[in-house]
């Protein structure tokens, strides 16, 4: 019968051998990876033919390293490898079994052998040890090193020996080689390669010359040839005629040579396999651009300027650049001097993201209306650079500098005096005479507000103050952008001007109309009358809902012949007056232009609020209040600086000031719960100008408190409009203080400013607050839109459905919005000092769209 230890040697011979050897090989590769690694290294040089290529002081040199190298891991093997015993293969094998049996069947009784029941207990747990042994497996060994090397330096001289089987040969070890295709036929005699590289903006693609056949070759100028030469050195020698080398030149049977093609010849490789070809040269053509059509001019003074290039290869830079023609000026008035000295203008012209640059048409878009040479004949002159530098020149054209045209005759005659102040400093004496001039009488309706009025007068005084102490540049530059901020103001008006504006776009479109005016000029003018139209419906709203009491005893017979409309049957009439207007009909374009200007006249916006006035449009009247208060104040305050250097120069106008001066600024307030102090200038006891600015800025820090509509950007917008203008007030309220008038009216001249544009969000921000409100009313769903707006700010769509019937650009003309937004996104990516990030965000938008 079997003992215990012989059943159990004869189970687990086997796994335990493997798992012993398992163990050696854990620990041979722990203590020799550096030597099997170096060795690797070594011998994937060896197959890649490397040293052949190098020096044979190098050669030795990495011989004698890699030899160290070899010995040192050897070395550091053998003084960390230990020979593991069987006694470590059983236990590893015995740590994977449960209850470790081989441990068990090796155990002696302890106590109890001369028992019978514990002798047969002991035998019992010996058996079922032994049966457990069945289930023995050899244990996988743990060959990672990852821990002895975490640079995997292992791995990459893995990846040598590969590229070594796989692009060199063992011949190599001992013959060497070269690392190229076909090495092996290489090695047996002399042989060459070549390439031709064309330059990479041709777009063409490398030729290998060994394929070429023919006698000839095509090549495009700037072409780089590379020839490789294999075998003995001089069994294959190179003659070219071809790259016009001069001086030192490499020997004819250099291994490696390249060179550039300059110009036509020969090129021969001379020796076994050698071939010849007659070089033929492409010549890069002069690139061209050329402008297409006149220059097209929006209304705010914006230039278009079509122009076409051309090139062979394409269009990689151009320039136009802009010169005044002197010559073709009419040299009097502020003209008659010497202009400054001015740079020309130069911009980039836009290119084409994607697409070919070979040929292409782009517009020239700038806007150059506050330029000096703006509206003055120039010369335009475009030129466009290709990749190899060479520089292609239009005919200079000679036009009119686009910019924007003034029709109010004030504003134009200020635009006219800042342009001679720029051509010359030395006009600054002249200007300030004909400002003064054009505003002798200022009480005939020359000035649409005191305010215009006050800030045209500051303007007038800094400006004869520089020119009696000699204007500098910087100096000339600030009255400048003042007066263009004066014409444009005087140009556009204000919210109070909104009727205005809106019967000016109608004039000039009915003049447009009848001069046979171009599509986008017209279109242009369109879009103005739009905008003029819905700033005065906005504004004829806020005047119906003031006198919505007083009409409460019309008859309906009356209301009935009022003609009610509501925006959207002006955005219908409108529609319909572009639509004829683009079929041609001008006749009839111009009729119901003609309607629409009398149904405005009589027209009155239909309101669907009752009783008194919204807080939100209590809150706009009060400021409206305030407003004319600070005129008021702003007008006394420059009377009184009038009074300083004249004398009794307002004792004639006592009259006309009568009620102009705002309620005399005296804080009272504006909801009719105030009676306020009354005075008139001149009393006793009347309170400063600083007490009265001070009551000002008091009574609108308390409306500020009431402004609705404190969720929305445009009732964010008026809080800071009206912050500014606090600020502005508490500044002209401490120059009043310190007698600084001038100051003082330039504080607030500012600060009416901030009120009015206070004013105009506040009004938009109930405006929209108004038509969320009855946009929900009639809906299957409820009578209140929610005030939620999705991620992208949108207001929800009525009825459960996803957006709304919103018109998105507000009856804006959608294709002519979208071409220009399309227009300036090519501009933008044509311009190289933005960011790369920006640029190609630029691009992705243009292959969308």
């Amino acid at each position: 019968m079997a003992t215990p230890e012989r059943a159990f040697e004869t189970t687990i011979r086997w796994p335990l051998r493997l798992t012993w050897a398992g163990l050696i090989a854990e620990r041979a590769t722990r203590a020799f990876w550096p030597l099997w690694s170096i060795a690797m290294v070594c011998l994937a040089l060896l197959m890649l033919g490397l040293q052949q290529s190098m020096a044979v002081e190098l050669v030795w040199a990495v011989v004698i390293v890699a030899a160290l190298a070899l010995i040192l891991a050897g070395l550091y093997g053998l003084w960390t490898f230990r020979w593991p015993r069987r006694a470590d293969a059983v236990a590893r094998l015995d740590a994977t079994l449960a209850g470790r049996p081989l441990q068990a069947v090796h155990d002696a009784q302890a106590i109890g052998i001369g028992d019978p029941a514990s002798r047969a207990l002991w035998q019992a747990h010996q058996a079922r040890m032994t049966a457990r042994l069945s289930e023995a497996r050899a244990v996988r060994p743990d060959l990672k090193v990852s821990r002895n090397d975490p640079f995997a330096l292992r791995y990459v001289a893995l990846m040598g020996i590969a590229v070594g089987i796989l692009f060199g040969s063992l011949d190599r070890v001992g013959e060497g080689g070269t690392l190229s295709p076909g090495g092996a036929a290489l090695a047996a005699g002399p042989s060459w390669e070549g390439w031709i590289e064309p330059p990479s903006y041709t777009g063409l693609p490398v030729l290998y010359l060994p394929d070429q056949t023919g006698e000839s070759l095509d090549i495009p100028q700037g072409s780089r040839i590379i020839l490789r030469f294999y075998g003995a050195v001089g069994r294959l020698t190179l003659a070219e005629t071809v790259s016009g080398r001069r001086g030192e030149v490499p020997p004819a049977s250099d291994p490696e040579q390249q060179f550039t093609v300059a110009q036509g010849g020969r090129l021969d490789i001379n020796g076994t396999g050698g071939r010849s070809w007659d070089v033929a040269l492409l010549p890069d053509a002069v690139p061209s651009v050329a402008l297409t059509g006149p220059s097209e001019t929006s209304f705010d003074g914006r230039m278009s300027l079509p122009y076409r290039a051309e090139d062979d290869y394409g269009v990689e830079s151009g320039q136009a650049r802009i010169d005044l023609d002197i010559g073709a000026l009419d040299r009097r008035y502020g003209l008659a001097l010497d202009p400054e000295s001015r740079p020309a203008i130069e911009r980039d012209l836009t290119l084409p993201i994607t697409g070919s640059r070979a040929e292409f048409s782009e517009n020239l878009i700038d806007d150059f209306s506050q330029h000096p040479w703006a509206n003055l004949p120039v010369t335009v002159s475009l030129q466009v650079t290709d990749a190899a530098g060479q520089t292609g020149f239009a005919q200079p054209v000679t036009m009119v500098l686009p910019g924007r045209r003034f029709f109010d005759p004030l504003a134009a005659a200020v635009i006219e005096q800042r342009r001679d102040l720029l051509w010359n400093r030395d006009n600054a004496a002249r200007v300030g005479q004909v400002l003064r001039a054009v505003s002798w009488k200022p009480e005939d309706r020359l000035f649409r507000s005191e305010a215009t009025y006050l800030q045209f007068r500051v303007i007038l005084r800094r400006l004869e103050g520089f020119a009696k102490a000699g204007i500098s540049a910087e100096q000339r530059d600030e009255i400048a952008q003042a007066l263009w901020n004066l014409a444009v103001q005087l140009e556009d008006g204000d919210i109070d001007d909104a009727r205005e504006r809106m019967q000016q776009a109608q004039e000039r479109l009915n003049e447009a109309m009848k001069r046979g005016a171009s599509e986008n000029e017209i279109a242009e003018l369109m879009q103005e009358l739009r905008d003029a139209t819905q700033d005065y419906m906005r504004q004829l709203s806020r005047q119906a809902q003031q006198q919505q009491q007083q009409n409460e005893n019309f008859d309906s017979a009356e209301n009935q012949q009022s003609m009610q409309m509501d925006m959207n049957d002006l955005q219908r009439m409108m529609d319909r007056i572009q639509d004829l207007m683009e079929q041609g009909r001008m006749a009839e374009a111009q009729q119901a232009l003609e309607e629409l200007q009398q149904l405005m006249e009589n027209m009155r916006v239909t309101q669907g609020g009752e009783g008194q006035p919204s807080p939100g449009q209590q809150t706009m009247d009060n400021l409206a209040e305030t407003l004319r208060d600070q005129q008021g104040l702003s007008d006394q305050s420059f009377r009184d600086l009038q009074e300083q250097f004249n004398p009794g120069a307002n004792q004639g106008q006592s009259q006309n000031n009568q009620g102009r001066n705002g309620g005399e600024g005296q804080g009272q307030s504006h909801d009719g719960q105030g009676d306020g102090q009354q005075g008139e200038t001149g009393q006793p006891g009347e309170r400063s100008l600083a007490e009265r600015q001070n009551d000002l800025r008091e009574e609108l820090n308390r409306q500020r408190g009431n402004l609705p509509g404190q969720d929305t950007q445009a009732g964010q917008a008026a809080r800071d409009a009206l912050e500014q203008a606090d600020r502005a007030m508490r500044g002209a309220e401490d120059a009043l203080r310190q007698d600084d008038l001038a100051g003082a009216i330039d504080q607030q001249a500012e600060a009416m400013n901030a009120l009015r544009e206070g004013i105009r969000n506040l009004g938009e921000a109930l405006a929209e607050a108004e038509q969320e409100r009855q946009g929900g009313q009639g809906q299957a769903q409820g009578n209140a839109r929610s005030a939620e707006r999705d991620p992208l700010g949108r207001s929800p769509g009525t009825g459960g459905a996803l957006g709304g019937d919103q018109d998105l650009l507000q009856g804006e003309d959608v294709y002519r919005r979208a071409r220009e937004l399309l227009d300036e996104i090519r501009r933008r990516s044509g311009e190289g000092a933005r960011s790369r990030e920006e640029l190609d965000y630029l691009k992705r938008l243009l292959e969308r769209f």
